[in-house]
């Protein structure tokens, strides 16, 4: 359910009442106007809209009046009209509203839906402009700003590289090729050397007239390609085509490798993408089991087991961000965690967590439940199989020594 506002200025009631049922069956919050004078008085007493969805023919505004307005006041905007005519289309385009959406059809209103949640999505992205040219990276920058996307830029290719190790949550590039220092097919070959199509998109430039470009740009590594001069409208398709295969991606790999109830890493994503063996000198293991958590199950129902599983999957997670370690739930009650940390911080760690859990009360439907946890814990440079094993026998010493305690192997 997005928590986003939309004004609609639509003078047909008809339309009103289709749009409202497009929105709020995207779980969007639509207010409505009828008029420009309607649409004054809303936005004189709240503006904290994602966007505004507006028709360009209105009883007191029939030449588009009402988009002047509402750029004014720094909202963006969607026109939606009943008819199409290229000069109206450019005059439009050229004031900077998002897009300009034809009535003439239930498909293409039905654009409007995964346009505004698209919008919604960028909010999650942040985007790495590499253009040479001052004037062309400014426009590019104001182009996916009207998009809700955070931005950064670089001259050139050897500066974004550069700039990439300082910004680690870049998801998009949009780059020229002919750059000094180091050109745009050069800086894609290098990045994708770190980074997958998934993990960074890249939407390549260029204004050369050549047939070679396109396919030196893909084969590079970048994940779609655009011709320049281009016009606004086929460079947000190009982007938003981009960004819904990187979200869609995003989503299938959180639903193979992150547990439903927790949100903690699962068994697959431990031994997938866990450390290496030889990515550190030394290793610590921890493996965590939920005391006396069948009781918990047969004594007040699984439902609040889950909510036990949860908040202590939030301690887990507090006390061992991913910066630090690799935490997974690997099945039931019990958890692992994985850490590169000085062997006697993470133990100090471990017992921090035993002590803070065991202090916590988890209230689930009016019911306070206490509970603890026992932890085994194996440290060095053995593979991790071995450790893993010496971490199990660790914590079954911890149960059967009393529970709630810290075990070293």
């Amino acid at each position: 359910m997005s928590r986003y506002k939309i004004l609609v200025v639509e003078d047909s009631r008809a339309f009103r009442n289709y749009l409202c049922f497009l929105l709020n069956q995207a779980g969007f919050r639509p207010v409505f106007a009828e008029s420009i004078e309607q649409a004054k008085r809303i936005i004189a007493k709240e503006q904290d809209f994602l966007c505004t969805v507006l028709d360009y023919c209105l009883p007191d505004g029939q030449d588009g009046e009402i988009i002047d307005l509402i750029l004014s006041r720094n909202l963006k905007v969607i026109v939606l009209t009943a008819q199409f005519s290229s000069q109206i289309r450019e005059t439009v385009l050229s004031k900077g509203v998002i897009d300009y959406l034809l009535k003439d059809s239930p498909a293409s209103v039905a654009y409007l839906i995964p346009l505004l949640q698209r919008l919604e999505a960028n909010f999650r992205h942040k985007a790495m402009v590499v253009e040479d040219s001052a004037t062309v990276r400014h426009h590019l920058l104001n182009l996916l700003n009207k998009q809700n996307l955070k931005t950064i830029s670089a001259r050139n290719g050897k500066e974004a590289l550069e700039l990439l190790a300082q910004h680690p949550d870049v998801t998009l590039i949009i780059t020229d090729n002919d750059m000094p220092e180091k050109d745009g097919i050069t800086m894609t070959r290098e990045i994708r050397q770190q980074y997958n199509r998934n993990q960074i998109a890249i939407l390549g430039l260029s204004g050369t007239n050549s047939n070679a470009i396109t396919p030196l740009f893909l084969k590079a590594g970048a994940n779609d390609f655009l011709n320049k001069p281009f016009n606004q409208e086929e460079f947000y398709c190009r982007i938003h085509h981009i960004l819904n295969m990187k979200d869609t991606s995003d989503k299938l790999f959180q639903m193979a490798n992150q547990d439903a109830l927790t949100g903690l890493w699962n068994r697959r994503y431990f031994f997938d993408q866990g450390c290496t063996d030889n990515c550190c000198k030394s290793r610590n293991i921890a493996m965590i089991d939920i005391d006396f958590f069948k009781k918990v199950n047969d004594t007040y129902g699984h439902d609040t087991g889950d909510a036990v599983l949860v908040q202590v999957s939030k301690q887990l997670r507090q006390h061992f961000p991913d910066t630090d370690a690799t935490v997974a739930r690997f099945g039931g009650e019990e958890f692992c965690i994985q850490s590169c940390l000085d062997k006697e911080v993470f133990i100090q760690q471990l017992e921090i967590l035993r002590e803070n859990i065991e202090q916590l009360e988890i209230v689930y439907q009016e019911t306070p439940i206490k509970i603890t946890i026992s932890i085994g814990v194996a440290c060095g440079a053995q593979p991790l199989d071995e450790l893993l094993k010496a971490a199990d026998a660790s914590l079954y010493q911890a149960k059967q020594g009393g529970r709630n305690q810290v075990n070293v192997a």
